[in-house]
């Protein structure tokens, strides 16, 4: 499995680059048991359309549909655990292989392998926030609530409708997607990892950056700018890549 000069070209890349910093997408969870969004026969959005599940235009106006299925589709990540492709990130952050990581993932899994430098471009499924006064609570808060029936969950400060701090579809982008462009734009290198590259506008975030790796199962619009492209598992390239880096 693997091409290992594909390996070897994407640790030189690595070690020549002076910054270097990594998208990644719903691909590298997968490993975790957390399905991605658009594989053919498997993807998330196969059966569902995220615009009936997971928009502020159902969330706002269909509360009760949203807290029935949308609701329960972003619960169901949080129990996940990293995979090795994350607690390697980490490592490579800890070691300043990496400065770190711009996340289209709302599944906590980069800062459970303990990674620092997180930016979370789609949000989080740790905190939820009241729409009237701001007040933030945790996830589990809403859950709880939800759990009661109390659909939509209301803040105990002012009763405005709570809503997890997740960017649905319709939301403008978080200052974290501000931040990411800043960094993408000082480094050498971006490293794709598990992202089709289909989301906006994330996904012009290659077009800002010199050198590119995409590691990713199938094809992406960047494949052509791309440095090397690896279609492998995220944790089996990374661990070639990485042994790599470390023992040569």
């Amino acid at each position: 499995m693997g091409d290992k000069n594909l390996f070897e070209k994407a640790a030189r890349l690595i070690k020549q680059s002076r910054k270097t910093i990594v998208l990644t997408g719903a691909g590298i969870s997968t490993e975790s048991g957390i399905p991605d969004f658009r594989s053919p026969g498997r993807g998330l959005w196969e059966n569902l359309d995220p615009m009936e599940v997971l928009s502020t235009g159902v969330l706002y106006n269909f509360p009760e549909e949203f807290y029935k299925v949308g609701f329960k589709i972003l619960s169901s990540m949080r129990n996940a655990e990293p995979n090795e492709a994350h607690y390697i990130l980490s490592e490579m952050e800890k070691e300043g292989i990496i400065f770190g990581v711009i996340t289209q993932n709302i599944d906590n899994l980069h800062q459970k392998a303990g990674s620092k430098n997180v930016f979370e471009v789609h949000g989080n499924t740790r905190e939820g926030s009241c729409l009237r006064c701001g007040k933030k609570v945790s996830f589990e808060v809403l859950e709880e609530k939800v759990s009661k029936k109390q659909i939509p969950p209301r803040c105990d400060d002012c009763n405005g409708v709570l809503r997890p701090d997740v960017v649905l579809f319709g939301d403008p982008m978080p200052y974290a997607f501000d931040l990411a462009v800043k960094e993408v734009k000082s480094s050498d290198l971006l490293i794709v990892i598990g992202s089709s590259l289909a989301v906006s506008p994330v996904n012009f975030l290659p077009d800002t950056v010199r050198h590119l790796i995409i590691i990713n199962a199938t094809e992406t619009p960047y494949d052509y700018k791309a440095d090397v492209v690896i279609r492998e598992k995220a944790s089996y390239a990374l661990r070639n890549i990485w042994d790599i880096i470390k023992f040569q």
